[in-house]
């Protein structure tokens, strides 16, 4: 992967209705930017920066949607999806959206929480065996990529592999030692797998070495993976089924998937690599072949809990407005309001994600990158605004002082791809009007 960034017992879904809560909750509808605290005239700014980004070859299109105090007030589609045909992009297009998979995976984890099936401090060793008496690397020989380790001082448990601090790597993006040592032993990023079953990757995983002391540090790694599969252990589902029928259909996300289906293929957005010249062209593959980018309309059995998702921007804006509600969206609640507080609060202390602009200054929850109030000063978003992204150009924030969600969906890379993320966020914060 590139520089672009990759139970035992059958769980009765229960869905608590509240009509209290839901006359409080917000559920997303469409108005005019003024009933969200939005000046038009300014938004009108982002609505031609969006197109002069396709007009200046940064990105051949771009979806966005903005939501303040529950009312959408603006979603707007700009630029192409095929170039030849001059077909638009549309605003209801299904998004491969890679890492942004990791927010329903920490959601499921803490629905699951709350029913008991774990607590939070268990080692991971208890539901998977391998991950028993877990050794951390010390020296790598590249010549032959064999290795020397020295025992974990500790087991990594779920915490830590929700903050990403058990010590596990990425395959493919870590240095020379990890890729290799992930690489021999069949270790991948989770996306358009075929012929492996996650059950026997994630068994393998616990028997490689770490790549720091659990709890030690803070590293982008494997870690949703691993919890995607004990969702599975603990649920008795599949993380498909579980996503389906315990989060996306009780919260009307009805273009989320693993699979998309068939009748739904056209609206699979095309992906897109741009070069330093301004030549954007449609591509079938990404890795040099090793991923078509068709995967989400080949069947399979591999669920990530890392990556894999397809998904469009209003059905995960409903995800995210659920979230801002406190757990609950239209009388469906999934999680308590303190559930969703510890999520997006620092769980990481003293230590800093070392991913984004300014890492050093932010800080992580479960799932989630936490602005602080010591980073908020290098963006107009407020501190305990929690975000996340997916390879494949997709991101979104919730600002919960703002009570605001925002999304910005696109499906390619290039070198002028990160010059509409310095462009964006400033549009979105200068239209606020209130």
């Amino acid at each position: 992967m590139n520089r672009y960034l990759t139970a035992l017992f059958t769980v009765v879904p229960f869905i608590v209705y509240s009509t209290t809560a839901q006359a409080q909750a917000k559920i997303l509808t469409e108005a005019a930017p003024a009933a969200g605290g939005f000046s038009a005239a300014r938004l009108a700014r982002l609505d031609s920066g969006m197109s002069s980004w396709v007009n200046q070859k940064w990105v051949n299109g771009s979806v966005v949607l903005i939501a303040r105090h529950g009312k959408i007030v603006f979603y707007k589609a700009r630029g192409y999806n095929d170039q030849t045909t001059n077909a638009p992009l549309l605003k209801n297009g299904i998004f491969r959206v890679a890492s942004q998979t990791k927010a329903l995976t920490t959601v499921a984890v803490m629905m699951l929480w709350e029913e008991g099936k774990f607590s939070l401090d268990d080692p991971v060793s208890r539901f998977i065996p391998s991950f028993a008496n877990q050794k951390v690397l010390a020296n790598f020989r590249a010549k032959d990529t064999t290795y020397t380790t020295v025992p974990a001082k500790r087991p990594v448990t779920i915490r830590d592999l929700l903050t990403h601090t058990s010590g596990l790597g990425y395959p493919a993006i870590g240095p020379p030692a990890e890729s290799a040592i992930y690489a021999k032993n069949d270790m991948t990023g989770g996306v358009g797998i075929k012929g492996q079953k996650l059950s026997d990757a994630m068994t393998r995983l616990g028997s490689l070495p770490l790549f720091f002391q659990p709890g030690e540090q803070w590293k982008y790694g494997l870690n949703m993976d691993v919890l995607g599969y004990l969702i599975e252990k603990w649920s008795g589902k599949t993380l498909e089924d579980f996503f389906l029928k315990r989060i996306c259909h009780p919260l009307g996300m009805n273009d989320t998937y693993f699979n998309v289906p068939p009748e739904k293929g056209s609206r699979l957005v095309n992906f897109f690599q741009g070069d330093s010249t301004g030549n954007i062209q449609k591509q079938n593959s990404v890795f040099g072949g090793a991923l078509d980018m068709n995967y989400p309309l080949q069947k399979h059995d591999y669920f990530s809990g890392g990556g894999g998702l397809s998904t469009t921007i209003y059905d995960y804006a409903i995800f995210l407005q659920m979230l801002l509600n406190g757990g609950e969206y239209k009388g469906v609640r999934l999680l308590a309001r303190n559930t969703v507080r510890l999520m997006t609060m620092n769980q990481i202390g003293d230590l800093s994600p070392n991913i984004g602009d300014h890492a050093s200054d932010n800080k992580f929850g479960f799932g989630f990158l936490v602005i602080s109030e010591n980073g908020s000063r290098f963006t107009p978003s407020q501190a305990g605004t929690y975000s996340w992204g997916g390879v494949f150009s997709t991101s979104y924030w919730v600002d919960p002082k703002e009570d605001m969600l925002v999304l910005i969906y696109r499906q390619m890379w290039g070198p002028y791809v990160t010059n509409t993320d310095k462009a964006f966020k400033p549009l979105v914060y200068q239209a606020i009007n209130d």
